[in-house]
């Protein structure tokens, strides 16, 4: 452990002692020897702010440790089965805003990265910066051809402050899953792991230029949403030269309305965007807070979004895909048991969890909530109080829906400022309908079968070497025409269909042609003749 490192230590010592967070940990279930040292710390000395709530002190300690900080702490907002609700609705206003580092320091990085001078590249450049964030700022600026464009530029030594801060992260959260009763469960070691990476990965501009690549042409000529053009010539590592956007901030309220902004509809193209990212593309940008969204001056009556920043994307797997939908579905209609079963189904819940008291306490959180009218109901809320719920039967932390909740809770709260009496079940309900029709369509369920069959010959391969492999002392079973051999490798995929089928009556999944072909492939391989 360096200096460094050690006075680092110190600093996070002095602002938790501050804000008396110790205070906070007291209120989760410790262990008796965790309580006493807390009890006896040196920061039991000083006195609480008494004019700042236990969110607003931990928001604040966020603010003043940095931008590892900040940023870990805008995504634990995010998770409200984790943290009470005052708590995540203070860290939800963590700010990453940073003064920005001296414009001669950002044009030495670019020139640097791009191995030529500004002037060679840039016939403009401003050095007063358009924003500054904690890892990044962005500078105006004009190509040769005329182009305006926004030049990114990371933060010079940012990469050294985030390795620091994330050894001491990981050391809390191990301590954390040691004394907490609840740690194993919910792997906080897992939470910082998993941040780690988004961290990082927003270090690496090419990253997110392909993440803007992909969405860009996702969305390529779609009247919903516009994503900025990428200039690969001039971007690297470090350095990232996109298209800039002229649009209306999306909170600019007056903006919108004085150039006669159509808002209900704007609101419900948000919500449409969300599902065709999550259910047509399975790519979504996760990060799509106010600051990140713009909308366009063009054609206010067909309202566009314009979108920023796509340094942390989410994406689900096909199975993820298939479960969340028929969630949703179920949601809709109130099929509670159909919600409980899935969760099983899925693995969000253990296997051995009891369906009855899974579904009773889910229709006892629901319930009061649909009473409401349906435009009052907040999904994303309900979400949460769903998850909440399922702590109680051990759900496991599912990383690809702690991004999709974070994106929803964004979406809606937005859509809900914009619009108040949106009505995210009426719009959302629809687009499930027709995609899940569409995948059950002749053509999507032929290109699927192309694509398991393409995958046999590897399977009959794995099969042989599986074959081949076997203990020496049993006598060799060769592949050949009429030995028994391929009625093996038949029985073989006959139990891997067969393990495949299963769930409810006339629900059509993804999985039913594949395991339907897998045994009839058995099945003929056990058959045939020699």
């Amino acid at each position: 452990m360096n200096s460094i490192a050690l006075l680092r230590l110190f600093r996070i010592l002095r602002i938790f002692t501050r804000y008396r967070l110790d205070q906070l940990l007291l209120a989760f279930p410790l262990p008796w020897f965790a309580r006493l040292l807390l009890r006896l710390g040196p920061w039991r000395l000083r006195s609480a702010p008494r004019d700042l709530s236990r969110g607003a002190r931990l928001r604040l300690a966020c603010e003043d440790l940095g931008p590892v900080f900040v940023k870990f702490g805008q995504i634990l907002s995010t998770r409200r089965d984790l943290l009470a609700d005052d708590i995540a609705l203070e860290l939800a206003r963590l700010q990453d805003k940073v003064p920005p580092f001296p414009a001669e320091r950002a044009r030495q990085r670019i020139e640097e990265q791009l191995g030529q001078s500004i002037d060679s590249v840039f016939s403009s450049f401003s050095d007063e910066p358009l924003a500054s964030a904690s890892v990044a700022q962005v500078h105006a600026a004009r190509l040769h051809d005329g182009s305006e464009v926004v030049v990114k530029v990371i933060r010079p030594g940012i990469g050294q402050i985030i390795h620091q801060d994330m050894q001491w992260l990981f050391l809390a959260a191990r301590l954390l899953q040691r004394v907490w009763v609840e740690g194993r469960r919910l792997r906080p070691v897992e939470v910082v792991s998993d941040y780690q990476n988004t961290i990082f990965d927003e270090l690496d501009l090419y990253r997110e230029a392909a993440n803007a690549s992909q969405l860009r042409r996702n969305f390529e000529d779609s009247p919903l949403l516009y994503i900025p053009k990428i200039y690969w010539d001039w971007s690297r590592h470090k350095v990232l030269v996109m298209e800039r956007i002229n649009g209306l901030p999306v909170t600019d309220m007056a903006g919108l309305l004085e150039q006669r902004t159509d808002m209900k509809k704007l609101a419900e193209r948000g919500v449409e965007i969300f599902f065709t990212q999550v259910f047509r593309d399975s790519f979504f940008h996760a990060d799509m807070h106010p600051g990140n969204i713009f909308v366009s001056r063009s054609h206010p009556w067909e309202p566009q979004y314009l979108a920023v920043d796509f340094g942390i994307v989410g994406s689900l797997t096909p199975e993820d895909q298939n479960y969340l939908a028929r969630n949703l579905m179920a949601f809709f209609k109130r099929d509670y048991r159909q919600v409980a079963q899935l969760h099983i189904d899925s693995g969000w819940v253990p296997a051995h969890t009891r369906v009855n008291e899974f579904e009773a306490a889910i229709r006892s959180v629901c319930e009061p909530i649909f009473e409401r009218p349906l435009k009052d109901i907040s999904f994303g809320q309900l979400l949460l109080r769903l998850f909440q719920t399922a702590r109680r039967f051990n759900m496991e932390v599912q990383p690809q829906l702690v991004l999709l909740q974070k994106t929803l809770l964004n979406i809606e709260g937005l859509g809900r400022q914009l619009y108040p009496e949106l009505d995210l079940w009426t719009t959302g309900q629809p687009y499930l309908e027709r995609w899940m029709r569409e995948r059950a369509m002749p053509a999507h369920q032929l290109r699927h079968w192309q694509h398991q069959l393409e995958q046999v010959p590897a399977l009959l391969h794995s099969a042989r070497h599986a074959l081949n492999n076997l203990p020496e002392r049993q006598p060799p079973l060769v592949i050949r025409s009429g030995n028994t051999g391929l009625r093996v490798v038949g029985l073989l995929l006959v139990l891997l269909g067969a393990s495949q089928l299963g769930g409810d009556p006339g629900v059509w999944t993804e999985a039913e042609p594949t395991s339907w072909l897998l045994l009839a492939l058995g099945g003929w391989l056990i058959l045939r003749r020699a």
